[in-house]
């Protein structure tokens, strides 16, 4: 509902951060990029904040973010529903995209980083292309491991 200028109401707004699916969603996607840090700390011996704001990488946190969603409108709306079906095929579509397109791609930047490379000192001055887009099978299904378990320890709660 909004009101005569079109503009979302308070009550709307509110409905929005109450959304227990929606937090859940975001709440997975933000463990796996939090856990992102830990992984890269313990691989590398040395704090890299940075591996937080970053795409591709250790878990997947797409799948942990479509998977809790998934899950969550399972757990709320029924696993035979409608909802929940939309919500498995979106699910799909992202982590089939994730690596798959999209690591294509990242593989690709290496590459052409590499080209880069060997005209380096020749008056190009072309910016490397970020590498880490996608993810391997098994970071999606890390990343969709943990959204599943998120919603399922939310599920407990509620």
């Amino acid at each position: 509902m909004t009101n005569d200028t079109g503009q979302m109401t308070m009550t709307e707004f509110g409905d929005i951060l109450n959304n227990r699916v929606l937090l859940v969603a975001f709440l997975a996607c933000l463990l796996a990029q939090l856990s992102k840090f830990f992984i890269d700390f313990a691989k590398n011996g040395k704090p890299n904040p940075q591996v937080i704001f970053e795409t591709g990488g250790m878990p997947s946190s797409h799948s942990a973010l479509v998977t809790a969603l998934a899950t969550g409108i399972g757990q709320t709306v029924g696993w035979g529903s409608t909802e929940f079906a939309l919500a498995t095929i979106f699910a799909v579509i992202v982590m089939y995209d994730a690596a798959g397109v999209r690591r294509a791609a990242g593989n690709q930047a290496r590459i052409l980083n590499q080209i880069i490379e060997v005209f380096d000192g020749h008056d190009f001055t072309e910016e490397r292309l970020k590498e880490l887009l996608g993810h391997t099978p098994f970071q999606v299904m890390v990343g969709s491991v943990l959204g599943v378990m998120v919603a399922c320890l939310a599920g407990l709660a509620y």
